[in-house]
């Protein structure tokens, strides 16, 4: 077991591992329950470590605490009573209840409360809060700010979502073998939105975002490490998030703002996660089905490889993009086809696609526009850009489209 150093590390690393566990052990309707136990454990461990220092292994220490605080909670009759599911009464009786902390159990669990925690009964957006609360450790405070939301809100939708789970009696169990490839689709989407909220985000926290990619990469490795779960559309996923991660530091500034693809420094790229990226996408081809994640992942790929001749990158893109637009379109997709049509054929083409396309309420689309338009018609690019300012999402968004647009008025004057 490795050892890792100060509590907010540990906090993030092992609270949804104990949660998973306690969960399986006493079932899922005393989550919350659950959660206390591990945070007063948690807390003990802030005072006794303040006193004694950190001991040898500070996992196992964690571990036994809070093993022997859900023995005590639970053993009192009043609980019993009160919180433990009927289910438990054919369990043995509360001295003999055992709490398997083996890491076998450890990863059990927690692919269990995933699917739990991904069960359709509630929505995505409070599937993905209670993924990044119960399974990746996040606070309260940093949901809200990953989600540009207060903490007030942030609690109602936890409560809520945690209210649903219990009223419906949902069991911390994979689903049967004829229910779980569906499940397993609403488990990817909401890893997929988990990494594109980091990836993507308004937030200009830049830890948290980084954190939010992280956190979806690593349970995606949950999955892969299982063999029910380990399918093609898992790996595919696995390699579009490494390809997007590879170019993480490149795209954002010192101030978290957004550095285009065409300006990112390429020094900056982690080989590493491309070669990672390269591999999982390998392994997604067994299948005979092609997914959006897997045109994806094709996608983000023919990104990183700049050494090639541009039309034949390019063009690579855009037939990836015409596929995707065919099983699953959206008009995001669509301004992305837009800028790969302009680098594959021209501006001209892409402009007439552009025009068609239903996103006139978002910044993106007029940046697309003011670039297609730069050389051939200033006004209409200042115009976009002016358009763009007022549309961005965030201050950083903001800012950096003022300093193009300064760029660009100098340059036209």
């Amino acid at each position: 077991m490795e050892n890792r150093g100060t509590i907010p590390e540990l906090y993030r690393t092992e609270f949804g591992k104990i949660v998973s566990v306690l969960c399986k052990t006493f079932g899922l309707s005393n989550i919350e329950l659950a959660e206390d136990l591990v945070s007063d454990t948690f807390l003990a461990a802030s005072e006794a470590w303040g006193l004694k220092g950190v001991p040898d292994n500070p996992i196992a220490w964690l571990y036994t605490v809070a093993k022997n605080k859900a023995r005590d909670t639970f053993r009192r009759e009043k609980v019993f009573r009160d919180k433990i599911k009927p289910e438990l009464e054919n369990r043995p009786t509360s001295d003999s209840i055992e709490i398997d902390l083996s890491e076998h159990n450890i990863k059990d669990s927690q692919l269990k409360m995933f699917f739990a925690i991904c069960n359709p009964i509630i929505s995505s957006e409070a599937q993905i809060a209670l993924a990044l609360r119960i399974l990746c450790g996040f606070s309260v405070p940093e949901i809200a700010t990953a989600f540009l939301s207060s903490t007030d809100t942030i609690n109602k939708r936890l409560y809520r979502a945690k209210e649903k789970l219990r009223k419906n009696e949902i069991e911390l169990s994979m689903p049967p073998s004829s229910a779980l490839e569906k499940r397993l689709q609403n488990v990817l989407l909401v890893l997929y939105l988990l990494f594109n909220e980091g990836y993507y985000s308004s937030s200009s926290e830049k830890k948290i975002r980084k954190e939010l990619c992280l956190e979806a990469m690593r349970l995606n490795y949950l999955l892969l490490n299982s063999e029910s779960t380990n399918t093609p559309q898992t790996n595919a996923l696995m390699a579009l998030f490494c390809f997007h991660a590879s170019r993480f530091e490149a795209r954002m500034d010192e101030n978290g703002g957004q550095i285009v693809y065409a300006e990112q420094n390429e020094a900056k790229w982690n080989l590493e996660l491309v070669e990672k990226g390269e591999l999982f996408l390998n392994r997604s081809g067994c299948g005979s089905e092609v997914t959006k994640y897997h045109l994806e992942s094709i996608i983000a790929y023919w990104h990183t490889r700049n050494k090639m001749e541009p039309k034949e990158k390019w063009g690579n893109i855009l037939q990836s993009y015409n596929r995707l637009l065919q099983i699953d379109y959206s008009p995001m997709a669509a301004l992305n086809r837009t800028y790969a049509l302009s680098m594959a054929r021209g501006k001209k083409e892409a402009i007439q696609e552009a025009l068609k396309i239903e996103l006139k309420q978002n910044h993106l689309y007029h940046l697309l526009l003011a670039e297609l338009y730069e050389g051939s018609n200033n006004k209409k690019q200042m115009d976009h850009l002016h358009t763009a300012t007022t549309l961005a999402t965030s201050e950083g968004e903001r800012k950096w489209i003022l300093e193009k647009l300064a760029r660009t008025s100098k340059k036209t004057s």
